[in-house]
């Protein structure tokens, strides 16, 4: 027997706004593709039919308060999964791959709750392990990506979060890892850290072999990030430059 409290929940999620809802879509989303330090996060979210969140739009068209009200609510109200893709992997990888290896881990782990079918991707271009459908600014024009949109920025918000008290030097908490001038003014006066994405730019300027070589000995960097990164720099493992081999054979 239901009670009156479950009554009054089913009718304040159904709205006249869900008749314009596809309740079968899985949205996907990811956020942090454009920082210079941590993960890309990506979020995929299915919501039972008759179940609307007021509010859920574009999290980049909301405030940080508006963001984390909803994603408390969708957090509590819809399935959902969450991947990330690691700075290591952006750098071995490339951004756009890892951000599809991000999007598929969140599939996984939706998939455990529901079946993968009828997904609608923001982007273009990307290609997934589940059939999917991409739509360029998806996050402002489907209610489940813009689900997703907020889970996954809000999510990366408190990983970055996080990283704040290992690195306060660099004020992360403030610029969330984004090419601020204030971010990049503090890469240029503390050097990058192993969370870095080192493969971009300006990062990769800022990466000297020597300081590979200590990370690495450390154990912060695995042994293929090494090698790619010296590869990047142009570099040998015995610290001759290949730009200065190329220049002497021509010569």
């Amino acid at each position: 027997m239901k009670s009156m409290n479950e009554d009054k929940s089913k009718k304040m999620n159904v709205t006249k706004e869900t008749k314009h809802i596809d309740y079968s879509i899985i949205g996907v989303d990811e956020a942090g593709r454009g920082p210079l330090f941590g993960p890309v996060v990506a979020a995929a979210v299915y919501f039972d039919e008759g179940v609307y969140v007021e509010g859920i739009a574009d999290s980049k068209a909301l405030s940080e308060k508006q963001r984390e009200e909803l994603y408390n609510e969708i957090f509590a109200r819809a399935k959902f999964g969450l991947g990330l893709a690691t700075p290591e992997e952006i750098d071995l990888y490339n951004i756009f791959h890892a951000t599809e290896l991000a999007m598929n881990r969140a599939l996984k782990i939706l998939s455990q709750f529901v079946e993968i079918k009828n997904v609608f991707v923001d982007g273009k271009n990307l290609k997934l392990e589940f059939p999917a459908v991409c739509v360029v600014k998806g996050d402002s024009k489907i209610y489940q990506i813009s689900a997703a949109s907020i889970l996954a920025k809000v999510t990366r918000d408190k990983i970055i979060e996080k990283f704040h008290f290992q690195y306060p030097e660099y004020n992360l908490i403030k610029h969330k890892g984004y090419p601020t001038q204030e971010h990049l003014e503090l890469l240029k006066k503390y050097g990058p850290t192993p969370f870095h994405r080192l493969s971009f730019e300006p990062v990769i300027s800022l990466v000297s072999k020597s300081l590979l070589d200590d990370w690495f000995d450390k154990g912060l960097i695995t042994e293929p990030r090494y090698r790619h990164l010296l590869n990047l720099l142009e570099v040998d493992l015995f610290g001759n430059t290949r730009r200065a081999k190329r220049k002497a054979r021509s010569e």
